[in-house]
């Protein structure tokens, strides 16, 4: 199935405000900033996890100090998924943000 424009932008919205809701309601010290669809989280020690739509390509971008992950929306498995790795946003965020953080999140609802 092909995303129109509009269900893109609800999916990355939805996704991006999540993400939000699960830091607010942590703990743990993260900057958030969103700004025009580029949600920036800004750890202790400085580094930054970044996701950006890029909506030419339909594709939720993923960049942290690892390297830059793209990331297609599967309908089959409701999930946005790593192009190269094939894990999913959550299975992916759960690694960098316990690395960041030394805390576990629940992420189910990405």
């Amino acid at each position: 199935m092909s995303l129109s424009n509009s269900q893109f932008h609800d999916l990355i919205d939805t996704t991006q405000h999540h993400l939000e809701d699960i830091i607010d309601e942590s703990d743990i010290d993260i900057d958030i900033e969103n700004s025009a669809g580029i949600l920036t989280l800004t750890f202790e020690n400085q580094h930054q996890l970044i996701l950006s739509r890029q909506e030419p390509l339909k594709q939720l971008w993923v960049a942290d100090r690892t390297g830059g992950f793209h990331f297609d929306y599967d309908s089959d498995s409701k999930a946005w998924r790593c192009n190269g790795t094939q894990e999913t946003l959550a299975q992916m965020l759960t690694t960098i943000l316990l690395a960041h953080t030394q805390h576990s999140f629940d992420l189910s609802r990405l």
